[in-house]
């Protein structure tokens, strides 16, 4: 291996200890510049057998972080979890690239139009987070006849709305579909697991000037200024609240948008975070 620095991101292998992790920095005395953008030394399932345990061998990622040269993270709560291993971590944020954006084909929407598409993104892993406030999604649907609902995942959410539209993700359409939306949900519970994610989703919606609804969960807090760009909702009746306050209000969703624009290019984008993340290498 001809190489002075190997990028690992999250494990070499997602299963088994951290074999070749050990090989490439203490057998080949290579580098290693560790990134992790999740909890993942935790799980989210409620129970886990004692074979899953030692198949997922969760304690390799503090080992790793051990071995390492440099270790980035997506936040402050990962970012603490890693110095208790190693001094040298970087906080590096979830960025989004907003050149990709100008290039992209995007959905125009008719400022006439009084119909609101209120919509989420994720994975089958994560649909239970969207499930939780079916509640409130239906008292929405009950209450607005202009409002309907999208979801771009790889499997079908099991909610009963009777306006909801299911969108199987596509890479080539992603940006495009999500366009559609005009208000974006990112609900999660308050656990530690959660505490590690990197606000990917609430940072999609708000580069494409889609206002976007929270829990105030984790780096959920530092994304969004609540009712400056963006919404954080805790309660079942903040969450109703500002959804309906957000479906009523037009100048708001779009004021709410543009700040959301600028906060992802000041902050969240690649171009902003370029030169934090090339001092991995340095």
């Amino acid at each position: 291996m001809n190489y002075d620095l190997v990028f690992i991101h999250r494990e070499a292998s997602p299963l088994g200890p951290p074999l070749f992790e050990w090989i490439i920095g203490k057998v080949l005395k290579k580098k290693i510049i560790y990134d992790f953008d999740d909890a993942i030394w935790l799980t989210d399932k409620p129970k886990e057998t004692l074979l899953e345990r030692f198949v997922k061998s969760r304690s390799k990622v503090g080992q790793i972080c051990s071995w390492s040269y440099k270790i980035s993270c997506g936040n402050d709560y990962l970012a603490n979890y890693a110095k208790q291993f190693n001094a040298n971590v970087l906080v590096n944020p979830t960025t989004i690239d907003t050149e990709r954006l100008k290039t992209s084909t995007l959905v125009k929407k008719n400022p006439h139009n009084e119909n609101i598409v209120i919509g989420w993104t994720g994975s089958h892993t994560t649909l239970k987070y969207l499930e939780s406030i079916a509640n409130i999604l239906f008292r929405i649907e009950q209450q607005f006849v202009n409002v309907s609902f999208l979801v771009i995942a790889n499997r079908e959410p099991i909610l009963n709305l009777k306006n909801l539209k299911f969108i199987q993700w596509k890479e080539e359409t992603e940006i495009e579909d999500l366009s559609q939306i005009d208000i974006g949900l990112m609900p999660l519970p308050d656990d530690e697991w959660t505490k590690g994610k990197c606000g990917f989703k609430a940072l999609q919606y708000m580069s494409l000037g889609i206002p976007a609804v929270a829990s105030p969960v984790g780096v959920n807090t530092t994304i969004i200024q609540h009712s400056t760009n963006g919404y954080l909702a805790k309660t079942d009746k903040e969450w109703f609240e500002t959804l309906s306050e957000l479906i009523e209000k037009r100048e708001l969703r779009d004021l709410l948008g543009l700040r959301s624009i600028k906060t992802v290019e000041m902050y969240y984008s690649v171009n902003s975070n370029k030169e934090r993340f090339l001092s991995l290498f340095a």
